[in-house]
């Protein structure tokens, strides 16, 4: 009998052995099932990244992805099974496919569970998207209990940790949409599906749900760390190309420069004072009436002579970049060539229709609309207008503005508009990715001499690769949103996407009546730049009350000296600044940094708010409250006599030194300084070497001596970058580094050997090497004990003992 049971278990394993085996066809780059009327490729693009794509049994799907660029690499994978289970294994992952269930399970190579898929996870609801069949898609995931998961996008809730929430993502101004996250265990997924979704998580599980879809199609990356998840995703989506040298600088902007002479004067004035400037920007309204909205032609009778204000502008050693929108009025030349293709959408935008806000005109009675972006000839048409009556004039670069689009009185069949890749709907989220991109690649098609920079109210994922610095959207002036555009900014750039920036003292000045006038909002200003000085593109921007800087006070005021201390504080971080950048650029590095992409183990920093790294070596913590006014409707007060002090948490896993005093302090604890007015707190890891440049009236005016600051208590490490800072030959080698590496044990500094040359490059430098401590190398003042170094090239060994 026992042997009777032994043979009938026997026939029965291998009987669903054979049953199962058949489920699933290896494929070339991983393999294929069907399970319950679902079919399920799983393919791997190298041994770190997986996509997965779902669709219904018997649908074609052939889907070109917007975002991803990268094909697949050959990758050894080794498929084996064991019961119902296929494991596809690589030299850094194990995935798990169930056949029974679908569900998808992946593991690291030391076998620990990374993420996992629900059993039965995926979900299609059969839809009509206008005249098409297609699917709501929604699938299922589960995460540890206690896992931060970080990205998203932008959201300005103040979060920094995504657990929890439901989001509905559909881009709009202030709410920047990407269907990506990436957890503090050291993966990322990203949802690549481009209508508007509803992302979940609660106790039970963590959700995509999207509109429209043929499938569910997602990528899985594994990088260990959130540096390592960011590789992968730029390997996935594009590198994020070098910025211009000088967008590195002060920016002044403000809703408008009325005329030519205002914008070349305010330039002047700059120089006159002395206060740093590289860039300045026109806003809208240089075309002339909305009737010619966004015409890319300079029809305002106020700038008579566009190609004499850039070159005005150009010979004071500062740049400007101008205004452009993705829709057109009734009476723009692209509107009239789009609308007979039928290029433009349907629905309204920024500003409203010529219905609601002036008199309609009879022949065109439609108001401004968007253009199809999708479309490459609409691209091109789009690109041809702003080359001839813009960029052949010497323009340095574009603000692109509402590339959500603007979307008033939102209607659900706004999204029946078709497009050239579909619905509205099917494509919503890809607009700013599209619009970006098509400057972007005509610009580089064009020319080669000057580095593509774009700023932009929108994004989406890829959009790095296009030379875009997306900033927070027509933000409020108020503390709160203060505070939340650091968590938004460093959820964005954690979707793999470093370049962000916001409009510093808020676009809108309503809560503070008088503006300028008000020393509530003075206070607030002062401490918005002083964030926006550690962030990629320092931009003053705003509505209704001026931004320059002699408007806040007469010099040697507080607020005065302040802002132009920050100003020049960014002027001397410049070399450690574009280094930085060069990281972003060759090792898809990020500038702005939360701390648990440096400290993950901490576990106290991984829902901290208000602090960051900017770069590997600052932390930065912006005061994000009022010291020393009250904002009253009756008249705001000030109050000076005692200065206050503000709270800084210092990771663990590293000591610190205060960048004002220099006083060196533990990592692991919670600290208090006093914080003046001119103070925000700042502190550098232990390690550090910070390059710090000569104080400058722009960028490249000159950059030796360089101070080159070591902040002693470990070992550490820097790359000093050098090219010609405006034109693409660093794509060709040409450009140089120096490596600095300090030892702390015999307290040497090794200045390496030139690494690479190119045209113009400063042969001989001077460096001006000092060992920080209370008594130098602190702020922004001069170092007393420093030892000068003359460099050619060639490697020395400098010691500080």
């Amino acid at each position: 009998m026992y042997k009777n049971k032994t043979i009938l278990l026997l026939i029965l394993t291998l009987f669903a052995s054979n049953v199962w085996s058949q489920k699933y066809q290896e494929t070339e780059l991983g393999a294929s099932t069907t399970i319950n009327s679902v079919t399920t490729e799983i393919q791997f693009y190298s041994p770190e990244i997986v996509r997965v794509i779902k669709f219904p049994e018997g649908e074609i799907v052939n889907k070109q992805s917007l975002s991803v660029i990268k094909a697949p690499e050959k990758t050894d994978v080794k498929i084996g099974q064991n019961g119902q289970v296929v494991t596809l294994s690589s030299s850094a992952l194990a995935v798990d496919l169930n056949l029974e269930t679908g569900k998808i399970t992946y593991r690291d190579a030391k076998g620990n569970l990374l993420f996992t898929e629900k059993d039965y996870g995926i979900q299609f609801t059969a839809v009509k998207d206008v005249d098409d069949d297609t699917y709501i898609v929604r699938q299922a995931f589960l995460l540890d209990k206690d896992e931060a998961i970080y990205g998203l996008g932008q959201h300005q809730k103040g979060t920094m940790n995504q657990r929890m929430q439901k989001l509905f993502l559909r881009q709009e101004n202030m709410q920047i949409c990407i269907p990506f996250f990436q957890s503090v265990k050291g993966y990322g997924l990203f949802w690549d599906n481009y209508s508007p979704t509803t992302f979940v998580d609660n106790l039970q599980e963590t959700s995509f749900e999207s509109q429209v879809g043929d499938c569910a199609d997602y990528y899985f990356m594994y990088g260990a760390n959130a540096d390592g998840v960011i590789v992968g995703m730029r390997s996935l989506t594009g590198q994020a190309p070098m910025f211009p040298y000088w967008t590195f600088g002060y920016w002044q902007s403000k809703e408008r420069y009325k005329s030519q002479d205002e914008i070349v004067g305010v330039v002047k004035k700059y120089r006159e004072i002395g206060v740093p400037l590289d860039g300045i920007i026109q806003d809208w309204q240089y075309w002339g009436d909305n009737y010619h909205w966004n015409a890319m032609e300079f029809l305002n009778p106020a700038f008579p002579e566009p190609r004499k204000m850039i070159n005005d502008i150009h010979n004071m050693n500062a740049h400007i970049i101008i205004s452009c929108w993705e829709s057109f009025g009734p009476k723009t030349k692209a509107f009239e060539i789009m609308d007979k293709k039928g290029m433009l959408l349907n629905f309204k935008t920024w500003p409203p229709s010529s219905e609601d806000k002036w008199p309609p005109d009879p022949a065109k009675p439609s108001g401004v609309k968007p253009y199809d972006v999708y479309n490459p000839e609409a691209r091109d048409i789009y690109w041809d207008f702003m080359n001839r009556g813009i960029f052949s004039l010497g323009m340095d670069g574009w603000w692109l503005d509402s590339t959500e689009p603007d979307h008033l009185e939102v209607k659900e069949e706004d999204f029946d508009n078709k497009t050239y890749l579909g619905s509205f709907r099917k494509v919503r989220n890809a607009y700013p990715l599209m619009a970006v991109g098509g400057v972007s690649d005509h610009q580089r098609q064009t020319s080669a001499n000057k580095r593509v920079f774009i700023l932009t109210r929108s994004a989406f994922a890829g959009q790095q690769r296009y030379g875009a610095n997306s900033w927070s959207g027509d933000v409020v002036s108020d503390w709160n949103v203060l505070r939340n555009q650091i968590s938004g900014g460093l959820n964005f750039s954690l979707c793999g996407i470093p370049y962000w920036n916001c409009d510093i003292g808020g676009f809108f000045p309503w809560n503070y009546r008088g503006g300028v006038g008000n020393v509530a909002y003075r206070e607030l200003y002062v401490r918005w730049l002083q964030f926006g000085a550690f962030t990629p593109m320092m931009r003053s921007h705003g509505t209704d009350t001026p931004r320059e800087i002699w408007n806040f006070g007469e010099k040697e005021s507080w607020e005065y000296n302040t802002i132009e201390k920050y100003i020049n504080l960014r002027y001397c971080l410049l070399p450690y600044i574009y280094s930085t950048s060069w990281q972003v650029t060759a090792n898809a590095s990020s500038m702005m940094r939360a701390l648990m992409m440096d400290f993950a183990s901490d576990k106290k920093v991984l829902d901290i708010n208000n602090e960051y790294m900017f770069g590997k070596s600052i932390l930065v913590s912006p005061v994000t409250e009022p010291l020393y006014t009250e904002n009253k409707k009756e008249g705001s007060t000030s109050d000076f006599s005692k200065v206050k002090s503000s709270k800084t948490y210092l990771p663990e896993g590293a000591e610190w030194y205060d960048f004002w005093s220099g006083v060196k302090l533990q990592g692991g604890q919670e600290v208090e300084r006093p914080t003046p007015i001119d103070i925000m707190p700042l502190y550098v890891k232990a390690g550090s070497i910070i390059p710090m440049g000569p104080t400058v009236q722009y960028a490249a005016e000159k950059q030796d001596p360089i101070e080159i600051r070591i902040y002693p208590g470990a070992n550490g490490t820097f790359v000093l970058y050098d090219d010609e800072k405006d034109n693409y030959n660093y794509e060709k080698g040409m450009y140089a580094t120096i490596d600095l590496k300090w030892d702390d044990a015999t307290k040497t500094l090794t200045i390496g050997d030139r690494k690479g040359k190119f045209p113009g490059m400063l042969k001989n430098r001077k460096f001006e090497v000092v060992v920080v401590n209370e008594k130098s190398g602190t702020g922004t003042e001069v170092s007393k004990t420093v030892k000068t170094i003359n460099y050619s090239g060639e490697g020395i060994v400098v010691e500080l003992r």
